[in-house]
């Protein structure tokens, strides 16, 4: 009979591996044999699946960029205030990273990887499609003059910067933060985007 372990198909036994490795040890300090090791797969399951411990990155990273997107999106569309749905998107990654720890860890910590490398098409595609339905939410809210136009990269950090920063503590064991906390969070993106 096989084991919990054995009965899961090869990639997704080194996907998993990958992604405790990778959120505990970061990517450039795992190996490919602790890889393997972690997943439980010979030299040939692995390369039968993967290239490299870049390709198993790109991969997964690219997972859980999607799985992320898909939670900001939904939340998103769930509002039509500009004040809801700024707020609502720093608690719910909040929420998010609390429920996806590992994942959450890879996402802030880890750089995506570029569009030559692994992965790099698709997370860029990805991306791209992402920030379309963000700016088709913001823009009517920019054109009514509740929201400031502000470039992707700079949206992102007022946004959700400080949100970010609270999660690597929490991370790193250094704070749990508090509800009221995340509500300062909440407010202090709003009055970041918001036209004064």
């Amino acid at each position: 009979m096989k084991s919990p372990k054995n009965s899961r198909d090869g990639r997704t036994r080194i996907i998993e591996g990958a992604l405790r490795r990778f959120s505990q040890d970061g990517v450039s300090s795992t190996t490919l044999a602790s890889l393997r090791q972690e997943s439980g797969v010979s030299v040939g399951s692995f390369y039968h699946h993967f290239a490299s411990k870049e390709h198993v990155f790109g991969v997964l990273y690219a997972e859980i960029q999607g799985m992320y997107q898909r939670a900001f999106i939904e939340e998103l569309r769930r509002h039509e205030s500009a004040r809801d749905g700024i707020e609502a998107i720093v608690a719910m990654h909040m929420a998010w990273c609390g429920e996806h720890p590992e994942r959450a860890r890879i996402l802030i910590s880890e750089r995506p990887p570029r569009r030559e490398e692994p992965g790099g098409p698709e997370v860029a595609e990805a991306r791209r499609a992402f920030f379309r339905e963000v700016s088709d939410w913001w823009r009517p809210h920019m054109k009514d003059g509740v929201l400031r136009p502000v470039a992707p990269t700079m949206c992102y950090v007022l946004w959700l910067g400080s949100a970010t920063e609270m999660c690597r503590l929490w991370f790193s064991g250094a704070h749990q933060p508090t509800s009221e906390e995340i509500q300062d969070l909440c407010q202090a993106a709003w009055n970041s985007l918001r036209v004064p």
